[in-house]
C-alpha cells in the first residue's frame, strides 16, 4: 500500500458524514488518503503532533473539516508548513456559517484554503488537493483530467 498522501482530519466522529465526501473522490482518483479525528479543543496534544509530523510522514496536504468555532484548520495550519484547506461542516443552529466565517477569517501569514460548507465543500476539497498534488504527478494529472471529462459528459443537454 501506498504511503497517504492527504491527511483528513476532523474535531468528532460526527463530521465523517461529511468529510467522507473528500474521502471517496480521493478513492476514486487513485490518491492515498489517511482519517483521523484530531479535535483542537479536546485533543489539542493530538492535534499538536499530528500538524507538526505531518510533512515528515509523507504528507503533502490536509483537509481540516470542522464545525462551530472551528478552529481546527487554522491550528493545524499555524503548525506546519503544508497546505491546509478547511471544511466547515454544518453542526450547530447556524448550519455551517459559523465555521465558515472561522475558517475563512484567518490572520494574515496564516493561510487556509476555505471551501463550501459541508459535502460540496468536502467534495472540493478532495478534487483541489489532488488538482494541488497532480502538479507534479503526471499520471495523477491524467486521471483527474478523466474524471472532470466524466463529470463533464454525466450533464444532461436536455430537460426532460
Amino acid at each position: 500500500m501506498t504511503s497517504p498522501q492527504i491527511g483528513i482530519i476532523m474535531g468528532s466522529r460526527s463530521d465523517w458524514p461529511t468529510l467522507s465526501h473528500a474521502a471517496e473522490v480521493l478513492d476514486q482518483l487513485g490518491v492515498p488518503y489517511e482519517a483521523k479525528v484530531v479535535s483542537a479543543h479536546r485533543t489539542p496534544r493530538r492535534l499538536y503532533d499530528y500538524a507538526t509530523s505531518a510533512e515528515a510522514r509523507g504528507l503533502k496536504i490536509i483537509i481540516a473539516g470542522a464545525g462551530g468555532a472551528a478552529h481546527l484548520p487554522g491550528m493545524a495550519a499555524s503548525m506546519t508548513n503544508l497546505p491546509v484547506l478547511g471544511v466547515p461542516v454544518a453542526v450547530t443552529a447556524l448550519q455551517g456559517q459559523d465555521a465558515l466565517y472561522s475558517i475563512v477569517q484567518m490572520p494574515g501569514g496564516i493561510p487556509v484554503g476555505t471551501l463550501a460548507i459541508g459535502k460540496p465543500g468536502a467534495i472540493n476539497a478532495g478534487i483541489l488537493a489532488a488538482s494541488i498534488l497532480a502538479l507534479s504527478d503526471s499520471a495523477l494529472r491524467a486521471r483527474l483530467a478523466e474524471f472532470r471529462q466524466a463529470q463533464t459528459e454525466s450533464v444532461p443537454e436536455s430537460v426532460e
